[in-house]
């Protein structure tokens, strides 16, 4: 996932790097001498500006904020009081510089209080939010400052600007309307009042979410209760008094459940999952109905029905019709689909001596077995060729290197803020450097679940800088001296996440609000799906499935496993993200809030209206209330981009297929195409010119095996 949970704190700030190439100390021209010694408001001496967390502190972070904040109402403030008329270079220009300082500290703040918070940060996240908001508002409902946006857009055709400069004043103004800026002063009051609710609100659902999932972890004491498990995962769950902690992930269904032989364990886990936030303390439901309320209030006053009315206009998808059109063309075939699993699924529960219905904490575990008996696959079988370094160095990178001829080289004398934290240097194919790549893989209690891709430094030609990304991921952390063994998909994700990240690193735009990743959502995760299919190329394969052990390549009967074994449990798979889409939407396309009774009632009335709820053991990926993308992210009404984006993937891989495979012509073309071209362009417009074609929804239902 791309990280997109900061959308007021990117509107306030402007851009998301900043600073020159040089390493030398320098300040802002508005910057106070008594903050020359605070490493967030100073450019860093490091290589591509990287955050010096030999230097960062707790009580660094509100000062530097805070000076960022009043440097960026001095820009905008000199921009607005100026006598000459708007100019390029005046006003969208300017515009684009004002947040320099800001964003280094918002930067690295955002990226710790995502993988490695703790209560001094959490607290401050609580504080920023209505001031981030606050900021936002005064800046894309200021009037005089809008004046002077629309004059140049009125005047755009005379202004002789070269193709990107034309698109950046397209955006600015598309993204003032789209705030509120043709408000009247009293709504724009009011829209202010909603938007600082709706910041704390995310901020507080954020924080509530954290605590919830680390205090629904399940401790367990007697050791026969976890039969199934490995003696390395044992050893990874051992706590200092002995017990046994299973740490609940960001998901309903959780890993372990695949492996844990012990109905009554696996129905623990569950549950701790599926309750984690449903009991008195920790409990999201009231922020859940609270923040839904709020943004249909906000979206009403901008003169739309819904919130999701709203909340498309700049996606590829463009309004709600086409997406509920989309979901409807998907949930027969996958629920038909999911049927016919359940079936097998629950034949193999009874077969093994359970009675009853098959629930949802025995899927995995014996979907597990069925996928055994009919594919003769196991899991543990496969994990031993898929050790986590080997799968990035070997299979990841290898995979950059063929397509795009790009190269790596380790760093340890790049400071980061957790030890387990990797950095790498990337390298052109000409030896010209690229950026920067930070690797947090491990999960932990300071960490929120999930996995996603951000920038400490982004693109810009405007600022002379490179590219300096992080992706985040949550696998367990094995005992000390035992391999990282990743589960396959596991790896996939690593794939994923890699491929946002090529998405920041190949940009190339001068402006930094048009950068790389800086698309729309029902986009951003094209490149990164695409990425994962390079998992299974058999030469990349074949370069990182090394036995741990033994070094053996995996063995090619086990591959044909693997893709024989491709589109089982795919019923299952899309049923329970549809469930989570349509959960989404639900929330954000109620026009009254009379729809709203309470938050189990309402996400139970709508699985059941579009059969969701058919398949008793299919639950949704995320509930309501521990739905973080939705409720405390970037995708409020934008759930639905993941199967959107998969749509895509399937389409432009069906593409290299036809057009000779993984070759470095065919990853030229694509970089050259889409992946540096930021949001520069009309994504259809992007997407035809790359493949010479619109994209169709049959691949995707060929890889799905729903055909």
């Amino acid at each position: 996932m791309k990280k997109t949970s900061l959308i007021l704190f990117a509107l306030a700030v402007g851009l998301s790097s900043c600073g020159d190439q040089a390493n030398e100390k320098r300040t802002s021209e508005n910057m106070n001498e008594e903050f020359s010694d605070n490493p967030l408001v100073m450019v860093s001496e490091l290589p591509y500006l990287a955050p010096d967390f030999t230097q960062i502190k707790n009580e660094h972070f509100e000062p530097a904020i805070m000076e960022g904040i009043r440097v960026k109402r001095a820009h905008i403030e000199k921009i607005i009081d100026q006598e000459e008329e708007p100019t390029f270079e005046n006003t969208l220009v300017a515009l684009e510089k004002s947040g320099e300082q800001l964003s280094r500290a918002a930067n690295v703040f955002y990226a710790l209080t995502g993988a490695h918070t703790n209560d001094t940060l959490q607290a401050l996240n609580q504080k920023l939010a209505p001031l981030f908001s606050e900021l936002n508002d005064e800046i894309y409902l200021n009037s005089a400052l809008f004046e002077r946006i629309k004059k140049l857009h009125d005047q755009k055709a005379t202004l002789s600007l070269d193709a990107e400069s034309e698109k950046l004043l397209e955006e600015y103004y598309k993204d003032f309307v789209v705030a509120g800026a043709n408000l009247s002063t009293e709504e724009k009051e009011k829209l202010k009042e909603i938007n600082s609710n709706l910041a704390s609100l995310t901020a507080e659902f954020g924080k509530t979410l954290l605590a919830a999932t680390n205090e629904g972890a399940l401790i367990i004491t007697d050791k026969k209760e976890l039969e199934g498990l490995s003696e390395s995962t044992l050893a990874s769950l051992k706590t200092e008094d002995g017990a046994y902690r299973i740490p609940i992930l960001n998901t309903t269904q959780q890993p372990l459940l695949s492996s844990l032989s012990n109905r009554a364990t696996r129905q623990k886990v569950f549950e701790n999952a599926w309750n984690r936030t449903s009991g008195e303390k920790n409990n999201t439901e009231d922020l859940v109905m609270k923040l839904a309320t709020l943004r249909l209030e906000k979206a009403q006053l901008l003169g739309f029905e819904t919130y999701a009315d709203w909340s498309l206009q700049k996606t590829m998808i463009k309004n709600k019709d086409n997406v509920r059109n989309f979901f409807d063309g998907l949930i027969p075939a996958a629920i038909e689909k999911a049927q016919e699993e359940s079936k097998m699924i629950e034949e193999m529960m009874h077969a093994d001596g359970i009675k009853g219905d098959l629930e949802p904490w025995d899927w995995n575990y014996y979907a597990e077995k069925v996928r055994k008996a009919k594919y003769d696959l196991d899991e543990n079988e496969i994990k031993p060729y898929f050790e986590m370094m080997s799968v990035l160095e070997n299979g990841v990178f290898y995979a950059a290197e063929k397509l795009y001829g790009i190269t790596f080289k380790k760093r340890d004398d790049i400071p980061v803020y957790h030890e387990d934290v990797l950095v790498y240097e990337v390298f052109e194919e000409d030896g010209s450097e690229l950026g920067l790549f930070y690797a947090d893989f491990y999960s932990r209690e300071s960490k929120r679940g999930g996995a996603w891709m951000s920038n400490f430094v982004d693109q810009s030609h405007l600022f002379g800088t490179k590219p300096v990304i992080y992706n985040v991921c949550n696998y367990p952390k094995p005992a000390d001296g035992e391999p990282t063994l990743l589960s396959f998909d596991n790896a996939i994700t690593m794939f994923h996440e890699f491929g946002h990240a090529l998405h920041g690193f190949f940009a190339n735009q001068k402006y930094p609000s048009l950068s790389g990743t800086a698309v729309a959502r029902d986009f951003v995760e094209f490149p990164s799906q695409l990425n994962e299919s390079w998992a299974t190329e058999p030469e990349v394969l074949n370069n990182y499935a090394l036995h741990y052990q033994t070094g053996k390549v995996i063995p090619t009967e086990l591959l044909d496993k693997i893709q024989a074994a491709g589109t089982f449990n795919q019923g299952y798979g899309l049923t329970e993200n549809l469930a989570s889409s349509n959960i989404d939407f639900a929330w954000h396309t109620i026009s009254s809030q009379g729809e709203i009774t309470d938050v189990k009632t309402f996400e139970k009335t709508m699985l059941n209206k579009y059969g969701l709820d058919k398949v008793h053991a299919v639950k949704p990926r995320y509930s309501s209330s521990y739905f973080a993308h939705v409720f405390s992210g970037g995708y409020a009404a934008g759930y639905y981009s993941y199967l959107w984006t998969e749509m895509l993937h399937h389409d432009a891989y069906q593409w290299f297929k036809e057009n000779g495979g993984m070759t470095r012509e065919n990853g030229q073309h694509y970089r050259d195409m889409v992946l540096s071209v930021g949001n520069t362009l009309d994504y259809d417009a992007m997407y035809k010119d790359w493949s010479g074609r619109a994209p169709e929804i049959a691949p995707m239902i060929k890889a799905r095996g729903l055909n």
